[in-house]
């Protein structure tokens, strides 16, 4: 047998790489990982984590306004981002070092540079050192992509958005997915004015429709300027701001623009197709159902194969990497009935089958209810709450469970579990409501408003 330098050496520092690293080094196994940015990848720095603590900064203000309403007496505040900024840079930095911690102990070793496929069992590093290993995992995430309007350079990423020196007062969040409705609501909560331009009919393409023109509404009436079918044409740096045009004439000025256009994989310039590895036409790496390429040594998992770009997810492949190379236990990481939750305000939950899913595949029952909760309506709030459920007319299996809600996503979590498990309409109806709640709606709901 040929001698390696590593069992396994991985490329990126994301949950998914420092998952299967530090599990395959407790096996015994001789590990390395190469991350040329920071430790915790996109989760961690610059996505989940940081984007969560703003979403709790930017409810306090309503929060505010609310308690007023319930006879709270106390002065106004204001938002500042001099404050928060560092306290939350802060706590990254905390969570990266116990990423890397916990590799460290588990006993893999880490260099802090990019990293390049050179063939099925050599990696380059920036550095000019070069390793060989007996298998390579390459999770090296998503990076953002950017549309071709001249002019786009002026915008910041989602990469970008938590190193702002100055808080915006006027911000453009161009794009429709939940990244771009995630932060119009941040920064609208934050004290921002807030415009949001989509090319699409709808915002949060591939969700449930009905749920799509609920929260279009929600995010219209909460103070975003919300406009469909509306692209950036040109921006150009005036005065220090910057000076956008859209498709329809339109012209206006920012102090930012948060292009939040997609993601691609991040599979650039790292010598995949150099080394034999099948790509996409995005870039992802095509893998069969146990993370395996179409080179035999070199494997992937994460946002890179392009799959379901959700953090558990690159966690549960990583671990059944593990399982099945260094274990001996073929092991396929489950991905149907996976849980996801988009943090727009109020949040929004969802586990299975839209209802356009649904009724492409069989007849279905859809029960669904859209009311005020008591905490709104008792001092007179527009807002609604959504509650749904897709039902098969053959098993009456729930097939898709979707809430709006303040919670939404601590909600779906509990709610996976009945559908992973196949619990059917019955089952929810046999369950007891916990009164006065929102969620109580999801086992009081006894007649269908439409079939299909």
């Amino acid at each position: 047998m040929a001698d390696f330098d590593y069992d396994l050496f991985v490329i990126g520092g994301g949950s998914g790489g420092v998952r299967a690293g530090r599990m395959a080094a407790e096996t015994g196994a001789k590990v390395a990982l190469a991350e040329e940015f920071r430790m915790g990848g996109t989760c961690v720095i610059r996505g989940c984590v940081p984007k969560k603590l703003m979403v709790f900064a930017s409810q306090y203000g309503a929060a505010a306004s609310a308690a007023r309403d319930y006879g709270w007496d106390f002065e106004g505040a204001a938002f500042d981002w001099s404050r928060f900024r560092p306290r939350l840079h802060a706590e990254l930095e905390r969570l990266e070092g116990i990423y890397r911690t916990n590799l460290g102990r588990a006993g893999a070793e880490i260099f802090d540079a990019r990293a390049t496929v050179t063939d099925p069992h050599t990696v380059a590093l920036s550095t000019g050192e070069s390793f060989t290993a007996k298998h390579i995992l390459i999770a090296t995430g998503g990076v953002p992509y950017l549309p071709g309007a001249p002019g786009v350079e002026l915008g910041i990423t989602s990469n970008e958005v938590f190193d702002l020196e100055t808080f915006p007062e006027r911000i453009l969040i161009v794009g429709g997915g939940y990244i771009a409705c995630e932060f119009a609501g941040i920064f609208q909560g934050l004290g921002a004015h807030v415009a949001q331009w989509y090319r699409g009919a709808q915002i949060l393409r591939g969700f449930d429709g009905e749920v799509r023109g609920h929260l279009a509404e929600i995010i219209r009436d909460s103070g975003v300027d919300l406009h469909v079918g509306l692209e950036v044409e040109r921006m150009e740096r005036r005065d220090g701001r910057i000076w956008v045009k859209g498709t329809d004439g339109r012209e206006d000025v920012f102090d930012q623009v948060l292009l939040a256009t997609g993601r691609h994989p991040n599979t650039k310039g790292l010598g995949l197709a150099e080394a034999g590895v099948k790509l996409g036409r995005w870039g992802q790496v095509i893998v069969d159902d146990y993370g395996q390429t179409s080179v035999p040594s070199i494997f992937a998992v994460g946002d890179v194969t392009d799959r379901i770009t959700l953090t558990p997810v690159a966690i549960r492949e990583g671990a059944a990497f593990v399982e099945t190379v260094f274990k001996g236990n073929p092991t396929k990481p489950d991905h149907d009935l996976v849980p996801s939750a988009v943090f727009t305000q109020p949040e929004y939950g969802a586990v299975g089958l839209t209802e356009e899913e649904a009724r492409d595949r069989e007849p279905v029952d859809i029960y669904c209810a859209a009311f005020r909760p008591m905490q709104k309506s008792f001092i007179d709030r527009k807002e609604r709450v959504l509650f749904k459920l897709i039902v098969s007319q053959a098993t009456q299996k729930v097939l898709g469970c979707h809430i709006v809600a303040d919670g939404a996503g601590e909600m779906i979590q509990l709610a996976a579990v009945a559908v992973k498990m196949g619990a059917t309409k019955a089952d929810f109806d046999a369950t007891v409501a916990v009164h006065p709640t929102m969620a109580e709606e999801i086992v009081l709901m006894k007649q269908p408003i439409r079939s299909h």
